[in-house]
């Protein structure tokens, strides 16, 4: 039995599967009636909507199947994220990848298995639609595109939760998406005993750029200083836009020092991009730091106000 590969960027797809927050969640009719409808047009035994997990792959929707998951390094849909389009085994029993994986030796007994690779972004693929039959079957031309465009349709609806966390314009997590990250990552700090910050900003002359230059010019100061922002911040640090032109961003483990450090390297990403840009204005900006200790009970959106209000008393020094 050959296990499936790890993809190149599998923290990054990790990261990306459990941002959609949809692991362990209850069945929706949004994804079973896609899978009941390619298990009844192509007459197979079983249909899936299954998401690879680090060590497994979990359904999100079943037609045929009990289980709700089974380990990673046994599964078909493991192999199948590897690729960008269909992943195809008309036979399992004559592939040497498959003819003595337990899903072949015994239940499900699979010896045909088809599945189109969910993708959340180019080469960021979470899961499969997949087809599972204990007869070997070949598939035509035009099977294949109509798999395609169900394994489509279920792309869509992913991309969608995706989306009510992600703030469309920056392409940062939205207020929602902090939330849910922030909860996480406030969780993993208390268990490690260790520090966290947040940061609030504020852009400056936001609403003269909007009415002077127009709203063009201020979504492009928007999607640049939330570019800045992922660019100097650590992968493990949690970036978002929380509407308007406030942002936020949650520090882990970071004591004073490195969070100076960290706003010193954003302070000179920005004045280098205000020189290196031809704009008639520069994109300017007030932070607001709060720190906490790993044992404190505040809730999150009161830690978000204590940042806020350290920005707003920065802004007012400064214009004082």
């Amino acid at each position: 039995m050959q296990k499936p590969p790890i993809p190149e960027n599998e923290t990054e797809r990790l990261h990306a599967l459990r941002m959609l927050q949809i692991l362990d969640t209850s069945h929706e009719e949004r994804f079973d009636r896609v899978t009941r409808m390619a298990k009844r047009i192509f007459g197979v035994d079983i249909s899936l909507v299954s998401l690879v997990d680090q060590d497994r792959q979990w359904f999100k929707s079943k037609q045929g199947l009990e289980v709700d998951e089974t380990p990673r390094d046994i599964s078909f849909c493991g192999h199948a994220i590897n690729e960008d389009g269909l992943f195809i085994v008309p036979n399992a029993v004559e592939d040497e990848r498959f003819h003595d994986n337990p899903l072949v030796t015994s239940g499900p007994q699979i010896r045909f298995y088809a599945g189109y690779p969910l993708k959340l972004r180019q080469g960021v693929n979470v899961g499969t639609l997949c087809l599972i039959d204990s007869k070997p079957r070949e598939m035509n031309a035009e099977d294949q595109q109509l798999l395609a465009d169900l394994g489509a349709m279920i792309e869509q609806e992913v991309k969608s939760i995706q989306l009510a966390t992600l703030d469309e314009l920056t392409l940062i997590s939205n207020r929602r998406g902090f939330l849910t990250l922030a909860d996480h990552s406030l969780k993993m700090c208390k268990r490690h005993n260790v520090p966290f910050t947040f940061v609030f900003f504020d852009l400056n002359k936001f609403k003269a750029i909007n009415d002077d230059y127009g709203h063009h010019e201020g979504d492009y100061v928007l999607k640049t200083f939330a570019r800045l922002m992922l660019d100097t911040f650590r992968e493990s640090d949690i970036v978002a836009r929380l509407g308007g032109d406030e942002f936020i961003v949650m520090l882990s483990d970071a004591k004073e020092d490195k969070v100076e450090k960290a706003l010193e390297r954003l302070a000179k990403a920005v004045e280098q991009e205000n020189k290196s840009n031809d704009k008639p204005y520069t994109i300017e900006y007030s932070a607001g730091i709060a720190s906490f200790e790993p044992e404190t009970e505040i809730a999150i959106e009161d830690m978000i106000k204590r940042a806020d209000a350290a920005m707003y008393e920065q802004k007012g020094s400064r214009s004082r």
